[in-house]
């Protein structure tokens, strides 16, 4: 039940997610920008 329940809440999460930029190609460029943010934080 757990393990069903804490899948639910992943997959909200990760759809949530994608669809808060429009495409995959978005999606890709703001991990990029993450990356590089992260880095610079370093």
């Amino acid at each position: 039940m757990l393990k069903r329940m804490l899948f639910i809440v992943v997959s909200v999460l990760a759809l949530a997610a994608l669809s808060g930029c429009n495409t995959v190609h978005g999606f890709g460029e703001d991990v990029s920008h993450l990356g590089g943010a992260i880095s610079r934080a370093g």
